[in-house]
């Protein structure tokens, strides 16, 4: 007897798989929900955030891994072991794309998890918004004008059209979903000198809502004393919990095609790594949340290939820098300069967004002391990240092999990308910025204080799947998040995000899971 179809499939259980299925499950109490996920879990709660678990050998294993606080230090390439061939088979973790058998020489520092919870149970948590250019088609032709003229997304609703105010709606529950924090570490009277000094030399190129200012995280206080970071099982609780009848985990299970019929999903086909046998999942929805890079790789595996499949991948360059503030100068008192709480390893977070052409620069900003071995704080610390946005272009793409595979059985995939002369161009004009910021703060040499991180690096990679408004050729789905020429078929996640970020992804990528998830519901209604 054939068991009775999943209302929903969802392929992958990070972030963006969490939130579809919280979505589908707040709006459809028994909506029978099948998750699929490659990869291990690390530990013995799936979807938990690493810096939040209460088993003592991972959170000291996490909490040392980031205790720089320079990302490209715990991931990426240069901090993968080699392996051999794989990571199939492997522990769980972060590895480089390398490491799964592709071929990514021109994306260098790029990175993907291998473990139940995606990137979820690793990202720092930062969620600013997007704004101006980064905003995407079914925002409404006013969002983007104007923010990029200065008006903060937020303040934009109230008198903006129709689509506007779905824009907004939908950024909204995306916050929700992720339980964005305003300002988690509050500011202190160091980090309030911070951003005054901040606030002067960008003032000209600001605007309300777009000045220097705390960064919103997803990251909240739980208990007394410590913030918790939101991973996929604070979106979707029975991913750690399993106490949802109606909701199945089903991990170390690598999908490896959709299967489809005249332009319906009807399922997909699955490979248990531990036993090796392959079956078919029935489902009358399909979400595929699998990121940036292994979305359209299961994509072209299922033989599902519109024209913009692996295209326009984007990736903003990454400027990593760091001040030793001049506190004396500054009127700083070391002795008021916060400790970071139990498992943080800065004091404060701040933000300077991007503002249109005259400030196209995301600056991620975070402060510290200077401790030295007798515990005594010696000087004060400022890292400033700058995120500098590129060129969306059609040949930076994935290319996937007919012939070869990779050692999960999916298409061998190479990585074209390089920068373009506006690229460069923008880069020089970044390094100057950020300068201009620390130089605010204390003594600062561009080519001592600060590098730019190899292309991979920031791990913000979009654009592979991304989302339009026609099916002209140069997207993969719809403003709903579905796949064009599919009536259920649906992807969710970094690599829909249609236009290039300054800001981090996580957040703008979380409006395209609502959006699916709200295209799942109709389909379901109407069946």
């Amino acid at each position: 007897m054939t068991a009775r179809p999943y209302d929903v499939l969802i392929v992958g259980s990070g972030i963006m798989g969490a939130g579809v299925a919280r979505a589908i499950r707040d709006a459809d109490p028994h909506a029978r929900i099948v998750m699929v996920e490659a990869a291990p879990v690390i530990g013995s709660v799936p979807g938990q955030h690493l810096h939040d678990s209460a088993e003592p050998e991972i959170w000291a294993r996490y909490n040392a891994s980031v205790s720089s606080g320079v990302q490209a230090l715990y991931v990426g390439a240069e901090s993968t072991p080699d392996i051999g061939d794989t990571v199939v088979g492997a522990a769980p973790g972060i590895y480089s794309l390398g490491s799964f058998g592709e071929n990514a020489a021109e994306l260098p520092g790029s990175a993907v998890a291998w473990n139940a919870g995606g990137m979820g149970v690793h990202w720092t948590a930062a969620t600013p918004w997007p704004s101006g250019s980064e905003v995407f088609a079914g925002g409404g032709q006013g969002v983007g004008s104007a923010a990029a003229a200065g008006v903060a997304g937020d303040e934009q609703a109230a008198t903006g059209s129709a689509a506007a105010r779905q824009w907004q709606a939908d950024l909204d529950r995306a916050r929700e979903l992720l339980h964005v924090n305003p300002n988690p570490y509050g500011t202190s009277a160091a980090g309030a000198v911070v951003l005054r000094r901040l606030d002067e030399a960008f003032a000209a190129v600001s605007a309300d809502g777009r000045h220097v200012q705390p960064m919103p995280m997803a990251i909240n206080r739980v208990s007394a004393g410590h913030l918790w970071r939101t991973g996929p099982n604070r979106i979707f609780e029975p991913l750690g919990t399993g106490d949802d009848d109606d909701f199945t985990l089903l991990t170390e299970t690598v999908c490896l095609r959709v299967m489809h019929d005249d332009g319906r999903a009807v399922g997909a086909e699955v490979r248990d790594l531990a036993t090796g046998d392959a079956r078919v999942i029935e489902a009358r929805a399909v979400v595929l949340c699998a990121d940036a890079l292994r979305t359209p790789q299961l994509l072209w595996a299922s033989a599902i290939r519109p024209p913009a499949l692996g295209h326009h991948l984007n990736e903003h360059a990454f400027l990593s820098g760091r001040v030793i503030v001049d506190h004396e100068g500054l009127g700083i008192d070391l002795a008021e300069i916060p400790m970071p709480r139990d498992g943080e390893w800065f004091c404060g977070s701040y933000w300077l967004p991007a503002n249109g052409p005259g400030q196209p620069f995301h600056g991620q900003i975070m402060d510290s002391p200077i401790i030295d071995d007798a515990g005594t704080t010696v000087g004060y610390s400022v890292g400033l990240s700058w995120y500098v946005p590129t060129e969306t272009r059609a040949d930076n793409r994935l290319e996937f092999s007919d012939t070869e595979l990779d050692p999960a059985g999916l298409p061998r995939m190479t990585v074209h990308f390089s920068y373009s002369p506006a690229d460069l161009a923008l880069i020089q004009d970044a390094r100057a910025s950020q300068a201009r910021a620390a130089t605010r703060l204390g003594a600062f040499d561009p080519a001592l204080d600060a590098a730019l991180l190899a292309p991979g690096s920031s791990l913000h990679y979009t654009g592979t799947v991304r989302m339009g408004e026609t099916d002209d050729g140069t997207s993969v789905c719809d403003t709903g998040a579905r796949i064009w020429g599919y009536d259920n078929l649906f992807v969710a996640g970094n690599g829909v995000v249609p236009t290039a970020l300054a800001c981090n992804s996580t957040l703008t990528a979380m409006i395209t899971a609502v959006r699916a998830a709200r295209s799942v519901l109709a389909v379901l209604a109407a069946a």
